[in-house]
């Protein structure tokens, strides 16, 4: 197995150190995991096909540590469970004549991460191509401090805004196009968040940005094997 395959997972729900605990589920070569946030503003499922490895699940619960242990390895790696009566107990990873184990949770300690009640309708899409996420991830970077991004309607022509303001701020505009627009408000969600979705998938070309009035986006990632989905819940109006 590839081992960028199992980087590419785990970074795509770690989302740079913003999720550290997960629960990761085998069932018929395909992994999946489902989190959340601690502050509970995100959460969302990556799915990869074609991951050859016993049926399972187990508990992961300091993701940060096992990047740290994978980063020893070369790009060939084998990967086993370690088990007492039946139940996984360490997760074996070896690559040549180098190997290490990494201790597994019980899933019972990972946060449960029920499924959305409710949908909403997403009134707006946006289309994220290669340049948004790009501009996006440089922006954020530039404006460090900037917690926020806005997406808002002006004069009829859509904008993502980082580091919207009512008052006079350093700020970023970023028109896009979409496939449809029914903002009925200004509406703003954490940016430090989005910046890391979009560095985790930033080797997607298309994708859409849906947005709903009732305060929640969703936006979904499909990459060859990968396929990831987060919804982000709106923080509150900014100044």
């Amino acid at each position: 197995m590839q081992r960028d395959k199992l980087d590419q997972f785990i970074q795509k729900y770690a989302l740079g150190g913003m999720v550290n605990s997960a629960k990761w589920s085998c069932s018929n070569n395909v992994l999946s995991t489902s989190f959340i946030t601690p502050d509970k503003n995100l959460l969302g499922k990556v799915t990869v096909n074609n991951f050859n490895f016993n049926d399972c699940d187990f508990g992961v619960y300091s993701t940060d540590q096992l990047q740290k242990l994978l980063g020893v390895l070369g790009d060939n790696i084998d990967l086993s469970i370690t088990d007492f009566n039946g139940k996984p107990t360490a997760l074996s990873v070896k690559n040549g004549s180098i190997s290490f184990d990494y201790v597994l949770a019980d899933p019972a300690v990972i946060p449960e991460v029920n499924d959305l009640k409710r949908i909403p309708e997403f009134e707006t899409k946006i289309n994220l191509d290669t340049k948004f996420i790009f501009t996006f991830i440089k922006g954020k970077t530039a404006l460090s401090e900037s917690d926020t991004f806005s997406i808002l309607d002006n004069n009829g022509k859509t904008e993502v805004v980082i580091g919207y303001s009512s008052i006079n701020t350093n700020r970023i505009t970023i028109p896009v196009s979409t496939e449809g627009s029914g903002l009925t408000d200004i509406i703003s969600f954490n940016a430090n968040l989005f910046k890391e979705i979009l560095t985790a998938n930033k080797e997607c070309t298309t994708a859409v940005l849906e947005v709903s009035n009732d305060g929640l986006a969703r936006v979904v990632f499909n990459i060859n094997d990968f396929k990831s989905v987060y919804y982000l819940v709106a923080t509150q109006g900014v100044d």
